[in-house]
This record gives C-alpha cells, sequence and structure tokens, in this order.
C-alpha cells in the first residue's frame, strides 16, 4: 500500500497568516477574537468574532484573481500559495497527477449577500460575476487554475466537516494511486450579516468567548480561514528530496442518520473507529487527539462521551484539546486548521492547549490539555495523533496523522 507524506502546508487564519505565526499564537494561547462594530452588534447575543485581520491579497494575488474571487476563496488561493511553495513541489510534475479537493461550507457569502441585497432593496442589477465568485467551488478551480493541475478537482460541502472530508478524500485518492499528489484543505469567510444573525438565532455562539469543555463553557465563537496540505505518495516525495512534515495514515467517516442539529455519539465513535482500522499496519499508539470542541454543552459532552466509546480506560491517558478556543470556528475551513495544527504538533513534539478553560468539567472525564502546551516525548517509536470534525447533519470525519 502506498504511503502519504504531507509535504507542505499553509493556513490564513484568526491568530496568524502562514503556519509559523499560526504555530506561535498556539503555543502563547493567544486567541484572535475582535470585537464587532457597534453598528454590527445590533440584535446579537454575542460582541465578537474570529476574524483575519489585515488581510492583503493584492499584494499576492493578481488583478484577474481578484476581479474573479472574493474572501474565502482568496484565502484559499493564499494558503495555496504558503503549502505549495514550502513543499517546493516542482512546475515540472504532470498536472494530470495531481489532485485539488477542497472544503467549504458557506461558499462565497461576502460577494452574494451585498449583491442580494442591493437587488432586494435597490432594485439593482446583480454583478455579472456574483455566481462565479460566490460558488462554493470557486476556490477549487482558482487554485487548479493558478498551478495548471488538470488533474480530479472538486469541493466537498458538509458543513463544519468539509474540509476533514476532503483532506480524507484526497489521502486515499494519493494512496489508492488515482493521483500522486494533491492540494488539499478548506476555507470559508461566512461572517456577514445574515450568517451571524442566523448563527445567533440557533442559540449555540458564546455571549464572551469559547472555551472547549469548560465547566463554565457556553457556546462557540464564529471565525473564518483556510488551511492547505501538500499530499504526496511518500516514495515520489522522498526521491525529489522534499522535507516530510508528517504523514496521514487513516481515515474514518461515519454518518449519526439521528438529528439535524443535536449530535448522538454512536457516529463520532465509529468515525474514529474507522480513522484506526484504515491505518492497517501503520497504526501505532494514539498520542493526542485534536477534538471538535466546539464549546458547546452538547458538542463537548457528546465528544467525551464517543472518545471513551473508543478509547475506554485508556481515556484519561490520551491529551485531548481544541484549538477553536483560539481561531475560533471557521466553518468548512476548521478541518483543515486543526490538520495543520495536528501536524505541527507531532513535528514539534508540542501539543496546544486549550485557551480560556480555566476549569474543565469534570462530568466530562477527558485529559484536556490547560494553561500550556504539553510537551510530548521525542522517540524513535512513532505515534499517532486524531483530528475530529462532527458536523451539522451528523456527518463526521476522522483523520489520523502519524509522527516522522
Amino acid at each position: 500500500m502506498r504511503r502519504v507524506a504531507i509535504t507542505g502546508m499553509g493556513c490564513v487564519t484568526a491568530i496568524g497568516i502562514g503556519t509559523e505565526t499560526f504555530f506561535r499564537a498556539l503555543r502563547e494561547g493567544r486567541d484572535g477574537f475582535l470585537p464587532l462594530p457597534d453598528e454590527e452588534r445590533v440584535g446579537l447575543n454575542f460582541s465578537s468574532t474570529a476574524r483575519v485581520d489585515n488581510f492583503q491579497p493584492d499584494k499576492l494575488l493578481s488583478p484577474d484573481q481578484m476581479l474573479l474571487s472574493e474572501r474565502s476563496s482568496q484565502f484559499a488561493l493564499v494558503a495555496a500559495h504558503e503549502a505549495i511553495e514550502q513543499s517546493g513541489m516542482p512546475a515540472t510534475l504532470d498536472g494530470s497527477r495531481i489532485a485539488v479537493v477542497f472544503g467549504c461550507s458557506a461558499g462565497g457569502r461576502m460577494a452574494e449577500e451585498p449583491a442580494l441585497e442591493k437587488l432586494y432593496t435597490q432594485g439593482a442589477r446583480v454583478h455579472p460575476l456574483t455566481v462565479p465568485r460566490a460558488m462554493a467551488n470557486a476556490g477549487t478551480s482558482l487554485v487548479s487554475m493558478e498551478y495548471g493541475i488538470t488533474g480530479p478537482a472538486y469541493t466537498v460541502s458538509t458543513a463544519c466537516a468539509s474540509a476533514t472530508h476532503a483532506i480524507g478524500q484526497a489521502f486515499h485518492m494519493v494512496r489508492s494511486g488515482m493521483v500522486d499528489a494533491a492540494i488539499t484543505g478548506g476555507h470559508d469567510a461566512p461572517l456577514t450579516f445574515g450568517f451571524l444573525r442566523a448563527w445567533n438565532s440557533l442559540r449555540v455562539v458564546s455571549p464572551t468567548f469559547c472555551r472547549p469543555f469548560a465547566k463554565d463553557r457556553d457556546g462557540m465563537t464564529l471565525g473564518e480561514g483556510s488551511g492547505v496540505l501538500v499530499l504526496e505518495e511518500m516514495e515520489i516525495a522522498e526521491r525529489r528530496g522534499a522535507q516530510v512534515l508528517g504523514e496521514i495514515v487513516g481515515f474514518g467517516m461515519s454518518s449519526d442518520a439521528r438529528h439535524i442539529t443535536q449530535p448522538a455519539p454512536s457516529g463520532p465513535a465509529a468515525a474514529m473507529r474507522r480513522a484506526l482500522l484504515d491505518c492497517g499496519e501503520l497504526r501505532a499508539p494514539v498520542r493526542y487527539i485534536n477534538a471538535h470542541g466546539t464549546g458547546t454543552i452538547a458538542n463537548d459532552g457528546t465528544e467525551a462521551e464517543a472518545i471513551h466509546m473508543v478509547f475506554a480506560e485508556e481515556t484519561g491517558r490520551i491529551p485531548v484539546s481544541s484549538t477553536k478556543s483560539t481561531h475560533g470556528h471557521a466553518m468548512g475551513a476548521s478541518g483543515a486548521l486543526e490538520a495543520v495544527a495536528t501536524v505541527l504538533a507531532l513535528q514539534h513534539g508540542e501539543l496546544p492547549h486549550t485557551a480560556h478553560a480555566s476549569e474543565i468539567d469534570p462530568e466530562l472525564g477527558l485529559d484536556v490539555i490547560t494553561g500550556e502546551p504539553r510537551r510530548i516525548e521525542r522517540t524513535s517509536e512513532p505515534v499517532l495523533a486524531l483530528s475530529n470534525s462532527f458536523a451539522f447533519g451528523g456527518l463526521n470525519a476522522v483523520l489520523a496523522f502519524r509522527s516522522v
């Protein structure tokens, strides 16, 4: 069976643009929660979001790319540029043997919502580029066009699990031999007037800030961003002298088939078990779980129950954290940001902590990392880390990463 190396990563997040800045913020437990302007707070039960600050895509993108894109797909282009540059992927590679698979939940709301507002309130003509800017697959299309990639290219939309499903599909494509490499991840920029109010009505957004697994947790903090990974068949990567940052060895997915918003532990547990089973002979001890950890009462309790179902008496010995406590819930991009965080954690031997969670809910029975990062002993024996994504609609996806 072919092995799948990670040779490049890039990110655009509320806690920094670029993986170095991103990981530094995770180490410091520094969040990217910014207050909303007064006029945008009207009617909301929360006052901040995890927004990407000082994003200047025009410094990297061409005028044509700026014209054809909006914030979400611009995030994808910038993150992909960093990932591909780090990978050192040569331009001479056969583009038909490379895939582009991204996850996107909300599509181009920054293009769509203002256009429709003008249409409904002023009867104004909708801009002719609104559809290509707003379509969920814009990021996939623009990245494939930028790098001349003619292999399989598509976008996955499974709400908060979108990026994890996308990365898992790309992993299986490389492992099976369908392609030799893939550019994969997720992007979303949904923080519009209407989107914020839709989530406000669900009553799952924290009035203060996200603190997953805390005894006093009271909801998520909405965010945005993009994370991108370059995957390559291991032998090809090693032959060209690429630096291998990590390895994906397993992917599992499932459906709760229960309720559109209320999670059930059996589905997440099945996805974790399938990810571990998918590792085959590359399975190793699990030494970290990057949790979906949204900070809601229901999600964190259900995820904890699912972890207990899978690991039983081992549960209390496996460190768990949620990086959403710093970069927020970036919707369809969340799984990609968390995949990048997990690979960096294994690479540096330093597990990010859960910010803002001063007192962990004892009923969860988890070893939640708080206060500061936790070192893991670097040995010659590989270890595994899981990255969980569980979406509304009961759609679950889990990636298994192996240290190198």
